[in-house]
């Protein structure tokens, strides 16, 4: 297929998800989209149903019985994307905190500019984050400083979920040994096509925080991404990845 599958996991996204939808498919480039959705309470995927009236042919539901973590979403969902012909595979927030304009950046990263894996990047030119608190943003920041020097990896935005995959970097990579669930799976993501020696490319974005509904942040997310990191870089140093 020529048009790219955008992974949109959802836990509780009734307020942005008819707006998200809408706002991707009304890019010039085509894309479809897939909801991966954790049997949200506020009936986020009876909304995506009643979407799919509209838009049948590109936009998909797969509904899991409980919530179960980010990593483990987008993983449901590379596989569902493996198991067609997308090209390109993409993850993306629901809550407009990435500019589905900027798609058409990870898209053009990937099929004009040679990258495996283009990262929607807040920290490639400056600190491009808005309506964050100065102490999640030096949080972000650091913990990218943090990866860099533990793996060796040149990339500014480590923890960044806006993300544009090749179809061969998630075929290389075992999805089953996916270990972790929030920051630390896209630190790991990242770190095993770099492990792969994929080209990888940040492209610049400016990352506003959500306007609706509540963040799934947390401290067991945090402090995953910490130890995380280190686990990672003890299991390359032994083949272990």
């Amino acid at each position: 297929m020529n048009c790219g599958i955008v992974i949109i996991p959802t836990y509780n996204e009734i307020e942005n998800i008819e707006s998200i939808v809408r706002a991707v498919f009304s890019l010039h480039k085509p894309f479809h989209i897939l909801i991966v959705d954790d049997n949200s309470p506020d009936k986020t995927a009876d909304k995506v149903k009643e979407l799919q009236k509209e838009f049948e042919k590109c936009l998909f539901l797969e509904q899991r019985s409980k919530k179960a973590g980010l990593g483990t979403a987008y993983v449901h969902g590379f596989k569902w994307a493996l198991a067609r012909d997308y090209e390109f595979v993409f993850e993306m927030d629901a809550d407009f905190s990435h500019n589905p304009h900027d798609l058409e950046k990870l898209y053009d990263a990937c099929h004009f500019g040679g990258a495996d894996l283009a990262i929607g990047s807040r920290y490639v030119t400056g600190v491009n984050v808005v309506n964050w608190p100065l102490s999640r943003v030096l949080l972000s920041y650091f913990a990218s400083v943090y990866v860099r020097m533990i793996t060796g990896m040149k990339i500014m935005d480590a923890t960044a979920g806006f993300i544009c995959y090749s179809r061969n970097v998630l075929e290389s990579i075992n999805l089953d040994k996916i270990k972790f669930i929030g920051y630390a799976f896209q630190i790991e993501m990242k770190y095993r096509a770099f492990a792969k020696n994929f080209n990888i490319q940040e492209v610049p974005v400016i990352f506003t925080d959500r306007t609706k509904g509540q963040s799934k942040m947390s401290g067991s997310i945090i402090k995953e991404a910490i130890f995380g990191v280190l686990s990672l870089r003890i299991k390359k140093l032994f083949n272990r990845l």
